[in-house]
């Protein structure tokens, strides 16, 4: 215990100032052993702390480790278990009631004796002990007396406690010794003086008393006195009051009619105020009455006069009585009055509309073929222009009966998507005679087209439209596409611009209820397609773009039958395809985002995306075509077929491409098909056994070169210089292997001549040996006369012959080739 109780006080408690005053070893009761030891301990800051700490041992080494801790004043009840029994169970009620379990009874007894002393000595008792027997804590044991002084239960005296004086009783006490110092050494003096002091006190506090009393004697009368003035006063008072009395009926009678008079003079003001402000706002002028009973909306003259009423109305009906006025008969009557008018008026109002729907989708459209033969869409400024009218009825409208209202913009969609659909496809059907014309007619009626005026203000967005077509064949037909594309988008974009801009004015008016009134003859379609330049919002309703797609529902469908119909017309026409609808939807983004041309672009963005989805089909389509690219066995390779496939791709597209800068896609595609095509070549020459593979190597190397140096592809520059490198070294191979050695006896005398060179014989001595002497050199020279030199020579050219395909022209190639290695090999005999 003692070695346990220095470790503690030692290792945990001294480092943080802390004093142990008693220890026991316990373990939680009903559970497995694990024991703790319980500390009691005072805290190093004052005034004096109690705690009771929880230390355990730690699981690896001799160290202990606090685990809990609890203040003393927290503990509100200690239990022994058994009164009259020794047992080593207890229990300690904080918070909550924690059990344990001595390693002995008498530990447990130590424990709670430390307990219950430092109860009585500063918790002031209020710790409950229950089941405690008395002489555990209160018999002290000569034995423990014995190991243990009273210190160790005692706090130090400097933790017990005391009542300190306050800095003012320390000041006085201090200055009274100060004053009093020569008397201190002599205290039987000091205490007669004292005395003396205070019997004096004694005796002023005496005269106070005494002088106090005939003061308050002399205050007594004076009171007296005023009493009896105050009695006179009153007397004088009520005589006063008896002779004003009559007088005071007569002047609160005078009162009370006055202000009876007063109190009837506010009514009548009042009443007078309340008629004329119903009067004045319940009342609707005749003129405004009579133009909602007619409900006449034929001119613009009597659609102003309605508006202008229909507000008179609404002002009538809105104002703010109250409820008791609404049971008068005549205000009853009135309020009555005017919501039948605005009914009749609203039903008449809706079914003029309606009517004026329904003629504009039955509108004629056969004028949509112009004699000029040009291709324009018909304007629906008029259109518009006598819808606009209407703009405040329809506020007035959507304020005053709102599930009305929402019925009208799917009649509009309804009959104006049969207007369109009708004009839309007649539009792209003289598109698709412009397109499938024969050449000459087709090349006027581009002139006509390119040279026509356009519906909307703006500058065309590119300059290749007014230009002239020039070219003839294929080429010519493929930019007559893009030049009839890009007519169509012109046409179609300011037709999205104005429908959309007149549906938003018309259906979505201004919240304030108010709308100016356009003049009929200002208001045309290409006022209505400036405004987008003008009028911005953040975003369209969804209202709007659901209506917009409804309306120009065959829209997408009809340019995706013409582009197919282009595509019919020549293969390569989707590139072209692709140049126009990236070039306008650059075009269309560069410019400053409108909400007015944001349902165009999105419509513009699907066509471009399944143009680029057909181009990189077809260049898919391309790429599988050169990698499956097979040849037959018995015929001459030369240039293999793919290779003519590629080269017109890309002079197609190059011309496609010439007048854009977004090469993008077109780069990635010919990078990829230029890079097949090196495979294929590789992998076709390869494997037709019967074929000189560096002949067929050489010849379509080199008509890349020439191909690829001719359309000067900045992409494909080292692609360029890869072919022309491929194409000379499978022509040195194939010179050096197949037409190095015409004259058989002569190449191998020459032969023999390197081999004794190469073993270290001198330049000068080697015609001294009897194989390679001058004699020997003129008989093989002899072997070979003129005839059999001819005869070498056109057995070497009918061998170029059989190798070399015809279409290349590639018989002077190997030649100067042939030259120049002969050459070599006699000068470096």
């Amino acid at each position: 215990m003692a070695s346990t109780w220095n470790v503690l006080q030692g290792d945990v408690f001294t480092p943080s100032g802390e004093k142990l005053l008693e220890i026991a070893h316990v373990w939680k009761t009903g559970k497995k052993k694990k024991t703790a030891v319980l500390c009691i301990i005072v805290g190093a800051s004052l005034p004096v702390q109690l705690f009771l700490v929880k230390v355990r041992r730690a699981d690896r080494g001799e160290q202990y480790k606090r685990t809990d801790k609890w203040p003393l004043k927290d503990l509100k009840l200690v239990d022994g278990k058994q009164a009259n029994q020794e047992t080593p169970e207890f229990d300690l009620r904080f918070d909550k009631i924690y059990r344990w379990t001595a390693s002995s009874s008498d530990e447990k007894n130590t424990l709670l004796r430390c307990l219950w002393k430092l109860n009585r000595r500063h918790l002031s008792g209020r710790i409950a002990f229950v089941n405690v027997p008395l002489e555990s804590v209160e018999g002290y044991q000569r034995l423990q007396e014995e190991r243990k002084a009273d210190s160790e239960f005692t706090v130090p005296e400097e933790e017990t406690e005391y009542q300190e004086m306050t800095p003012k009783e320390s000041a006085d006490m201090l200055k009274l010794m100060e004053e009093y110092e020569p008397l201190v050494s002599n205290s039987v003096a000091f205490v007669e003086r004292l005395s003396r002091d205070l019997q004096l006190l004694d005796e002023a506090n005496l005269q106070s008393v005494i002088s106090s009393e005939q003061q308050v004697a002399q205050l007594v009368g004076f009171i007296d006195e005023a009493l009896e003035e105050v009695a006179d006063v009153e007397e004088t008072l009520q005589i006063y009051e008896k002779l004003l009395g009559t007088m005071k009926q007569q002047m609160d009678h005078i009162q009370r009619r006055n202000s009876f008079l007063q109190l009837i003079d506010t009514n009548q003001e009042k009443l007078m105020n309340e008629i004329l402000f119903l009067v004045d706002k319940l009342n609707l002028s005749t003129k405004h009455y009579e133009a909602l009973s007619s409900g006449d909306l034929s001119t613009p003259k009597k659609v102003k006069a309605c508006s202008a009423a229909v507000g008179a109305l609404t002002s009538c009906m809105n104002v703010q009585i109250q409820p008791a006025y609404r049971k008068l008969q005549a205000v009853a009557e009135q309020l009555i009055k005017f919501e039948t008018l605005r009914q009749n008026f609203e039903n008449g109002f809706v079914s003029h509309i309606v009517n004026i729907f329904e003629q504009q989708g039955r509108g004629h459209v056969s004028w949509v073929m112009r004699p000029e033969r040009k291709l324009i869409v018909p304007s629906h400024g008029d259109r518009h222009r006598d819808l606009l009218l209407f703009v405040p009825l329809m506020t007035w409208l959507k304020n005053t009966n709102p599930a009305l209202f929402q019925d009208l913009p799917k009649v509009y969609t309804r009959n104006l998507s049969k207007l369109y659909e009708r004009q839309i496809r007649l539009f792209f059907e003289r598109a698709r005679m412009l397109l499938e014309r024969p050449k000459e007619s087709s090349h006027e009626g581009l002139d006509k087209l390119a040279n026509s005026p356009a519906n909307d203000p703006s500058p065309p967005r590119r300059s290749s439209l007014a230009d002239s077509v020039d070219g003839e064949g294929e080429e010519s037909d493929r930019g007559n596409m893009g030049k009839i594309l890009e007519r169509i988008l012109r046409e179609l974009e300011p037709l999205y611009t104005a429908e959309q801009t007149f549906i938003t004015k018309f259906f979505l008016p201004n919240q304030d209820g108010h709308q100016e009134i356009l003049d009929p003859n200002e208001v045309n379609l290409a006022s209505l397609a400036a405004s987008r330049h003008t009028r911005t919002t953040p975003q369209l309703d969804e209202s709007i773009i659901q209506m917009l797609k409804e309306i120009f529902a065959s829209l997408e469908s009809e340019l995706k039958n013409f582009i197919g119909a282009c595509q019919r017309v020549h293969q390569f026409s989707f590139l072209q395809i692709l140049v126009t609808l990236n070039d306008y939807s650059s075009d269309a983004r560069a410019t400053p985002s409108t909400s007015s041309s944001a349902f165009f672009v999105s419509v513009l963005s699907q066509i471009l995306y399944q143009a680029r989805s057909t181009f990189g089909n077809r260049v898919a389509s391309l790429c599988k075509e050169i990698e499956d690219a097979k040849v037959s066995g018995k015929m001459r390779l030369g240039v293999l077929p793919f290779i003519s496939r590629f080269e017109e791709f890309v002079t197609v597209s190059e011309d496609a491409f010439k007048s854009t800068k977004r090469r993008e896609d077109l780069d990635r595609a010919h990078g990829k098909l230029i890079g097949l095509v090196f495979k294929s070549i590789d992998k076709l020459s390869s494997t037709n056994l019967k074929i000189n593979a560096d002949m067929v190597k050489m010849e379509n190397f080199h008509h890349i070169h020439c191909f690829l140096s001719q359309m000067k592809i900045q992409i494909l520059e080292d692609r360029r210089k890869e072919a022309k490198k491929r194409y000379s070294e499978h022509l040195d191979r194939y010179v050096i292997k197949y037409l190095g050695q015409p004259l058989e006896k002569l190449n191998c005398f020459f032969d023999g001549v390197k081999t004794r060179l190469a073993q270290g014989v001198k330049e000068e001595e080697v015609s001294f040996q009897l194989a390679y002497s001058k004699q020997e050199l003129r008989k093989v020279i002899e072997k070979y006369p003129g005839k059999e030199v001819k005869r070498s020579l056109e057995v070497l050219y009918k061998k170029i012959i059989k190798h070399l395909s015809p279409e290349e022209n590639l018989l002077p190639v190997p030649s100067p080739a042939l030259y120049h290695l002969n050459l070599e090999t006699k000068w470096t005999c």
